[in-house]
């Protein structure tokens, strides 16, 4: 008997020993659909229940057998899974969610001795009363406490031994098939629903949910996965949880403006304004709606709205860089009304014409930029446009927190990973010396400044300025006279919570610049990847527009939007004022909604009958046809002098249902924008007319851009 145990024995360790022997270690690289690497994606051994994670080049290393199942995962990304065969190195390829509007979170699993199986606890309780599913961690699991809560919140206080001290802001995380949960939402889980919870804690917890993990991890799963890929919203309303609507966030910083209102032909004959290519106010807002929250009506720029998308004009055919393209049709939110719908279509310039490239990055790394959706994403996104650089092009990085400070020599564009360690070696900590960090780009651009080259800074940051020039005031004078020196800026956005929109589009508008929101990693692949030569290559800069309504045709009309980019109509021909710039391939969209003459309108203040010039003004008759003449005035992005353009635009309007798809989805947009605002110049402000007339427009749509629109409008409506 003694001999047949020491057999066995000797059977045992030979399988372990076996198995040891077969287990290896397995390496490769994980990255996204433009083969840039992912930093921070998890890799889970789902046989042997072990995890790692990438670093910042996306590489990783796993032990593993032949057989076992990898789980490779990403926030906003599509799990993959892949069985071990006989090769050591195993490389993968990420996909974004094609359902981009929600956060993703993909949860890791760790080593965990208490995990228990629910089963036979449920079978056996099934015939009493319901009891709550926090209620069956109570005795099943060591280490876990449940107490009633004694708030008026139906959820309990659960605290895992070994962790911080018990308090609401001390709770483990939840985790319900997959999907973030709080405690309120675990305690309504029907209990028969369940087929198994577990817990983490200590390392088993951080090593998969980081500091998020420290005070432990209960993951619930249901049969049938029922709850899975729900959001938080899905998941209250299918669990019957009332939430209240979330408040404006109280820290961000945006200016106040009054929406245009309408204007009389013959008392205001003229409306001026500059371009404007910024489309930060629109990712801004697909932001808050994303996140569940309130949209600050002074967030909404309905022009950067309109402008975030790409509509079918023609390309220039003589000597302008841009051609011009107008369109006239109804209304869609004020039924008597008309829309004039002016669009210009940017050059598109084959990148190997493109002028030579002096870039100078200037990247916050001051404290408020610690966050996974700042300096961690920005550095990413950084990567991406280095991707898209030449041999002639060359970069230089400038940093700025408590003071600043140049880090990056300049470099040239094929030294691509020269570059990217110098961004990854960046970290955040201190204040933010914002005004010192511009001064020191701006000297770097300059000394290196390549004559009919693109000359640009490009400023990366939550605009929390708070050490020397911050006021915006301060900063716009600062920009100002930086713009003399004929290089250009953009302004990438990060962040939220403590974001500074009012001293980004200040930086922007007074700067020769763009600005872009950067919300995700999929924004900074589409503003610094897919669009980067509109976005950094300017070839007309100063462009302003003047339109000239002809009052025989027109009662009153009204710019909508572009209240930031307003000019006195002496303005115009003044060389000396600054106005927007247009990039290669880049599409611009201007609206102006009209008041035909002769229609009764509550928006509309009729000019008094005693004036005695205005009245007897007549319109010669040969212009009865003319709705306007539009002017335009532009610079190269060299030139000191500007180039006029005049086009007349006829009155031949088109029923609405015979617009264009790109006047009807232009027009949704601004829709839209208008009733976040909540104009007081809108009459209709149904959002099911918003999305109908969105549907209709919705072609040339490879990117989903459109689509993401029209779920966005379907967002809305649960919080604005």
């Amino acid at each position: 008997m003694k001999s047949l145990k020491l057999i066995s024995l000797a059977i045992t360790m030979l399988i372990c020993l076996v198995s040891m022997a077969q287990e290896r270690i397995i390496t490769g690289v994980v990255s996204d659909e433009t083969r840039l690497p992912i930093p921070g994606a998890t890799i889970f051994n789902q046989t042997s229940k072990t995890n790692a994670t990438t670093n910042f080049n996306g590489e990783y290393s796993i032990k593993a057998q032949k057989g076992d199942l990898l789980v490779f995962s990403f926030i906003g990304y599509k799990t993959q899974r892949q069985k071990v065969e006989n090769s050591n190195t195993i490389n993968i390829k990420l996909f974004p969610e094609s359902n981009s509007l929600q956060e993703v979170v993909v949860v890791g699993y760790g080593i965990s001795s208490s995990d228990y199986s629910a089963r036979s606890y449920e079978r056996a309780e099934r015939k009493k009363e319901k009891i709550a599913a926090s209620q069956m961690l109570k005795g099943k699991v060591s280490g876990v406490q449940i107490s009633a809560n004694t708030q008026q919140v139906a959820s309990p206080n659960i605290s895992i031994r070994g962790t911080a001290s018990v308090s609401p802001k001390n709770e483990p995380i939840y985790i319900i098939d997959g999907v973030p949960a709080k405690a309120e939402q675990m305690a309504k889980i029907n209990p028969n629903d369940i087929d198994n919870v577990s817990v983490l804690k200590d390392t088993a917890a951080t090593s998969v949910y980081g500091n998020k993990g420290s005070n432990g991890v209960v993951i619930i799963s249901t049969k049938n996965e029922i709850y899975k890929n729900l959001s938080e919203k899905e998941l209250d309303k299918k669990l019957n949880i009332i939430t209240p609507i979330p408040a404006e966030p109280t820290q961000e910083d945006y200016d106040t403006f009054v929406e245009n209102a309408f204007e009389s032909p013959k008392t205001a004959p003229l409306s001026t304004f500059s371009i404007d290519v910024d489309n930060a106010s629109y990712t801004n807002i697909r932001r808050f709606l994303n996140n569940g929250q309130q949209v600050p009506k002074d967030a909404v720029r309905v022009e950067e709205m309109v402008n975030f998308f790409k509509y079918n004009y023609p390309q220039p055919k003589d000597q302008h860089p841009f051609s011009i393209n107008t369109e006239l049709s109804d209304s869609p939110w004020n039924s008597k009304n008309k829309i004039l719908k002016i669009g210009l279509q940017g050059k598109n310039i084959p990148t190997e014409d493109l002028p030579a490239s002096n870039l100078v990055f200037l990247i916050d790394v001051s404290g408020s930029m610690s966050e996974m959706n700042k300096l961690p994403l920005l550095k990413q996104s950084m990567k991406i446009l280095v991707n898209e650089l030449r041999s002639k092009d060359k970069v230089a990085i400038v940093v700025y927190a408590g003071a600043a400070g140049l880090v990056l020599p300049p470099t040239s564009g094929d030294e691509k990973k020269t570059i990217t360690d110098a961004l990854d070696q960046l970290n955040a900590g201190g204040s933010t010396a914002g005004g010192a960090g511009i001064n020191l780009a701006y000297k770097i651009a300059s000394e290196n400044f390549i004559k009919n080259g693109n000359n640009r800074v490009i400023l990366a940051t939550d605009g929390d300025f708070n050490v020397g020039d911050s006021s915006n005031t301060d900063m716009e004078k600062l920009i100002e006279e930086k713009r003399k020196t004929g290089v250009f800026l953009t302004c990438l956005g990060y962040g939220m919570g403590n974001y500074k929109d009012s001293k980004m589009e200040i930086l922007a508008d007074k700067g020769n610049g763009n600005y872009a929101y950067i919300d995700n990693i999929q924004e900074a692949n589409r503003f610094l990847g897919k669009e980067f030569k509109g976005s950094m290559f300017a070839i007309a800069k100063d462009v302003k527009i003047q339109i000239e309504f002809n009052p025989k045709q027109v009662q009153s009309y009204r710019l909508i939007g572009y209240e930031n980019r307003k000019l006195r109509p002496e303005d115009f021909k003044n060389d000396a004022i600054d106005a927007g710039e247009l990039g290669s391939n880049h599409v611009v969209t201007a609206l102006y909604e009209i008041i035909p003459a002769g229609v009764s309108s509550e928006y509309v203040t009729s000019l008094p009958d005693d004036l005695k010039y205005t009245k007897n003004q007549e319109v010669a008759s040969n212009f009865n046809n003319e709705l306007a003449t539009i002017k335009f005035r532009y610079k190269k992005p060299d030139g000191d002098k500007s180039i006029e353009m005049v086009q007349v635009i006829e009155n031949k309007a088109v029923a609405l249902e015979k617009a264009s798809e790109d006047f009807k989805f232009s027009s949704a947009v601004a829709w839209f924008g208008l009733k976040l605002r909540d104009s007081k110049l809108i009459s209709n402000k149904s959002s099911e007319e918003i999305i109908k007339l969105a549907k209709q427009g919705n072609s040339n749509d490879d990117e989903g851009y459109k689509a993401e629109f029209i779920r966005l409008v379907e967002t809305s409506k649960e919080y604005n």
